[in-house]
């Protein structure tokens, strides 16, 4: 009789410990979104920088999580204007990888690199809220640059294809300078095969 007594009191004890550590985990998951102090720096492009306007002088830089070498000479190639259009995002099982940035209007300019290294066909960009859009910069495992000039322009939410290279390049980094026009939005790249 004790040991039953016993036995119902550390189960009874364990199932309320299990479900105390299962709701702080569930709360810890809800605070990612906490940043630290923000730090402005100047914009830096590499000589051979296709963009010659006048860019931000001062941005938040915010490196790529997966931190991705290029172990070749940049080559920048001709300069693509961007020609925004509304489009269906890829089924999922063609989507290889997708990365999202969430941005905030008190920060302003914001210049988001994204780490890739993989193989693919095509990059959309997923906008939720209104963001400004400056440039893109796809890095290849080649060293070519393909700029993309977001001709500094306003866009709404959407989902829009940003380059499409049909010959399946390697697709090493990712980087966009841009910013919310509303109190936060997000930005989410994807490559597709």
């Amino acid at each position: 009789m004790k040991r039953l007594l016993f036995a119902s009191l550390i189960g009874t004890t364990l199932a309320t410990l299990l479900l105390c550590s299962t709701d702080l985990a569930a709360q810890r998951r809800r605070v990612v979104g906490r940043r630290g102090p923000v730090r402005r720096t100047t914009i830096v492009v590499h000589p051979g920088h296709p963009i010659h306007r006048v860019l931000p002088r001062s941005v938040v830089v915010r490196p790529a999580r997966t931190v991705v070498v290029v172990n070749r000479p940049l080559h920048f190639l001709p300069l693509v204007v961007w020609r925004p259009a509304v489009v269906a995002l890829p089924p999922r099982e063609r989507l290889l990888w997708q990365e999202s940035e969430a941005l905030s209007k008190e920060d302003e300019w914001i210049d988001l690199n994204f780490g890739v290294d993989k193989r693919g066909g095509a990059l959309f960009l997923d906008i939720q809220g209104q963001s400004q859009l400056n440039f893109a910069e796809a890095t290849f495992d080649n060293g070519d640059v393909q700029v993309v000039d977001f001709e500094n322009k306003e866009q709404k939410a959407g989902v829009y294809q940003v380059l499409d290279f049909a010959d399946g390049r390697i697709v090493k980094t990712v980087r966009v300078l841009a910013k919310s026009n509303t109190d936060e939005s997000t930005l989410t790249l994807y490559l597709r095969t």
